[in-house]
């Protein structure tokens, strides 16, 4: 009758890389330590089934581990994983599914607007080009490790402004040039009297609730804002609707911010109102430059992303009864945020308005990159 399994004596060098094992088992992979416990505890006298109680282990497990340190020594402490199955993906299998993950499915003769995970999984099983039999999960997981995401999709507009870059260079030249001159200018609106949803502290599952209405007799208004770049402030008025007279009533109070007579440059879009024969005469009168942002450009101009914070803080949650109301609300505003340009709020609804603003003229940053000839 055989014996019980036991391992062989132990040299001193085993014995202390075990006990250094053993020891650090909160640095070692776990594997390692369970072999060199099962391992140790068999030196020590005890026999593979009580080793496999104090492990939770299976007794034929510990036999296999003593064995295997009995012909390798600490070699069998470290595992050897077995290479699996093969892969069933390959890489040019991963690359056409995100190719057709970011195909428009109808390009691809399917009757709908976009993918769902089944549908893509359908279509890449069944198609002409390249079959990849893919589960739903694991065409996840593919999607997820490049980077491709289910968003929503968002609009924007092309300049065909001819003199698209010679208006821009210009902006960003007197920016840099002349920051203690420059202002800039742009209505806010429309603004009906409706209520807006908006954010507020609440009861737990008792939010705020705020009238619906059908009937809006109020008509709207148009805030026209200026802002002055260097000192970072905002003010404004608002009015029935854009014009010509509107426009040079602000461009007059722009001027008077900068009494010294000095030339001064006033940033806006290229409305209509805003280059009458009048405001012509007057800028040219009263040494100010009008600086053109290009056609359906408007994000050029600096006075947009201070629109965000009166769109959060001033419209968002209000239920206004009047426009007159509402226009104390707006300067009431204005004065605070003029004594609290670099509030924290102020900066982050800053922040967003520039993000929508990107989104919108299809860029992550900045003007577009040139062409590479």
């Amino acid at each position: 009758m055989a014996g019980p399994v036991r391992v062989r004596p132990l040299s001193a060098d085993e014995d202390a890389a075990l006990l250094q094992i053993v020891r650090s088992a909160g640095r070692q992979e776990t594997i390692r330590v369970r072999r060199a416990v099962m391992i140790r505890a068999s030196a020590h006298g005890a026999k593979p089934p009580m080793i496999a109680r104090l492990l939770d282990a299976d007794p034929d497990t510990v036999r296999d581990v003593i064995h295997a340190f009995n012909a390798n020594g600490l070699a069998t402490l470290d595992p050897h994983w077995g290479p699996g199955g093969p892969r069933r993906i390959s890489a040019a299998d991963e690359a056409y599914i995100v190719q057709v993950a970011t195909t428009r499915p109808r390009r691809l003769g399917r009757p709908f607007t976009h993918w769902s995970l089944r549908k893509l999984a359908d279509y890449l099983a069944d198609n002409r080009v390249r079959i990849v039999v893919i589960g739903r999960e694991r065409l996840r997981q593919i999607l997820r490790a490049h980077q491709i995401s289910f968003q929503r999709t968002r609009t924007w507009k092309e300049s065909t402004d001819p003199d698209y870059d010679a208006k821009l260079d210009r902006i960003e030249q007197v920016l840099g040039r002349w920051p203690d001159r420059c202002f800039a200018f742009d209505q806010f609106g429309p603004l009906s009297i409706r209520p807006c949803h908006g954010t507020c502290w609440a009861r737990r599952k008792h939010p705020d609730r705020i009238r619906a209405t059908y009937h809006r007799m109020h008509g709207i208004r148009y805030f026209h804002g200026c802002y002055d770049i260097t000192r970072d402030q905002l003010w404004g008025i608002t009015r029935l609707h854009k014009g010509g007279a509107n426009t040079l009533a602000a461009l007059q109070s722009i001027r008077a911010a900068r009494p010294d007579g000095r030339k001064i440059y006033v940033i806006l879009d290229n409305l209509s109102c805003n280059k009458t024969p009048a405001i012509r005469a007057w800028v040219a009168a009263n040494k100010v430059e009008l600086c053109f942002t290009p056609t359906n450009a408007s994000w050029a101009d600096p006075i947009e992303p201070h629109f965000g914070p009166l769109r959060a803080f001033v419209i968002g949650n209000s239920d206004e009864p009047n426009h007159l109301t509402l226009a104390r609300h707006l300067q009431a505003y204005l004065r605070w945020r003029n004594a609290h340009p670099r509030d924290p709020k102020v900066l982050a609804a800053q922040r967003r308005e520039r993000a929508r603003i990107r989104s919108e003229r299809h860029q992550r940053w900045g003007r577009p990159a040139p062409k590479a000839s």
